[in-house]
């Protein structure tokens, strides 16, 4: 998915808003798991929303999405934000996220979706962190949960 910077996605600094990056994660997740799973999609969580650089006015924006892995019916898709300068040529990795996104059926209800094999050992070493970032997310609602409960 690729964007540009228009003056109302600005701050007063002459950047994106970082609310302007995170729907257009949300967007970029929602695509890609829609076109894996075929099924409606809506976002469960966003993990780890990292901005490591500003994104000025004018520069072309390159959001990347992957599924990284698939449970039953949620997925985690791993989402690569870029921005280059169209002018200059000026390139750098400016955002990554991880968003857990779950299929739905007709009447709104989970329904499962295919898994990912991964192949190269990108994807796989993507899968692997994948399995590692769901349990630590598990494992803390769970904490949350077991607190509320006394």
């Amino acid at each position: 998915m690729t964007e540009m910077v228009q003056p109302q996605h600005t701050n007063a600094l002459g950047s994106v808003f970082g609310g302007v990056v995170l729907s257009w994660v949300d967007t970029a997740a929602a695509i890609c798991a829609q076109k894996h799973s075929e099924k409606k999609v809506v976002t469960a969580s966003f993990d780890a929303m990292q901005f490591l650089a500003p994104i000025p006015l004018g520069w072309i924006v390159n959001i990347k999405a992957s599924v990284n892995f698939v449970a039953r019916s949620s997925c985690e898709v791993g989402v690569r934000i870029t921005a280059e300068n169209p002018l200059t040529g000026e390139f750098h990795h400016t955002a990554s996220a991880y968003v857990t996104m779950v299929a739905l059926d007709s009447h709104g209800k989970s329904i499962a979706m295919p898994k990912v094999e991964p192949e190269t050992e990108e994807e796989k070493i993507r899968f692997e962190n994948a399995q590692e970032r769901r349990k630590a997310r598990l494992d803390l609602k769970e904490k949350f949960l077991s607190k509320k409960k006394s």
